[in-house]
């Protein structure tokens, strides 16, 4: 039997649904990856990150290796999976940090590490889930030999309310 017009638009309409779905599917896992980063600069909203602060009972240059650890030495075997140097100079490395972020899906982002030793450590990401996301960490010491480590950046997305969302 024919498929009437009836049929023939009900299953037009079905095919279109079904694309617009695979479609959302893609660019929610695009965005949330990385892979696909919105940066057009429309509507962009910048919001504070911190300021948190956490005192280490350590003195400030230990503090400054351990965290410089996996840019700038030898990276252990727990971090070979999160963190890859792309490029490393005397005092900035390009660095992949992939992040789980839900059932097999995984953020990657591409971020310039700058150090200043041993009382800085600037990231500036180039690439990923967000068009723009600047974040330090500055080490201070403290009396007794103890190290404040305080964190701050800002983080913007683009959209108005939609991309803040």
């Amino acid at each position: 039997m024919p498929y009437g017009r009836g049929m023939t638009g009900w299953l037009v309409a079905v095919g279109i649904l079904l694309l617009c779905g695979a479609a959302a599917v893609a660019g929610y896992r695009g965005l949330v990856s990385g892979a696909l980063t919105v940066d057009t600069g429309r509507g962009r909203r910048v919001r504070p990150l911190g300021p948190l602060t956490v005192p280490v009972a350590a003195p400030r240059q230990q503090v400054y290796d351990l965290l410089t650890q996996p840019y700038l030495g030898r990276i252990t075997r727990a971090l070979q999976q999160k963190v890859q140097v792309l490029e490393r100079g005397s005092d900035l490395v390009l660095a992949a940090h992939r992040t789980p972020v839900g059932r097999r899906l995984t953020a990657v982002t591409v971020e310039t590490v700058r150090f200043t030793p041993p009382e800085r450590i600037d990231f500036r990401l180039l690439r990923g889930p967000l068009p723009h996301v600047v974040e330090y960490f500055e080490l201070v010491d403290e009396p007794g030999g103890t190290t404040r480590v305080e964190y701050r950046g800002e983080l913007g997305t683009d959209g108005w309310a939609l991309g803040a969302w």
